[in-house]
């Protein structure tokens, strides 16, 4: 499991691509520095709770645990290349 003093948050920030990655390790970041969750909440735009969520998340699973989770929901209707074509 990752420690929280020995991980470069805002490095592995700058590395990603999802958007909601790069907010997770900023807010952890901003608690590795000090910051109390609220104010990383309010710096960020997010909640309190995502927040506590994020930091709880990462203490018990490490960075693996801060990844998109699949979601559930209605399976897409139109296949994939369908899609594609709709777009052009």
């Amino acid at each position: 499991m990752d420690s929280l003093d020995n991980t470069d948050f805002k490095k592995l920030a700058s590395q990603q691509k999802s958007i909601q990655m790069k907010m997770r390790l900023l807010a952890l970041a901003h608690f590795k520095d000090g910051h109390f969750r609220t104010q990383i909440a309010k710096f960020l735009k997010v909640s309190r709770t995502s927040v506590d969520k994020w930091a709880q998340t990462f203490l018990k699973e490490g960075i693996e645990g801060l990844h998109e989770k699949p979601r559930t929901g209605r399976p897409a209707f139109l296949s994939p290349s369908t899609r594609s074509f709709r777009n052009c």
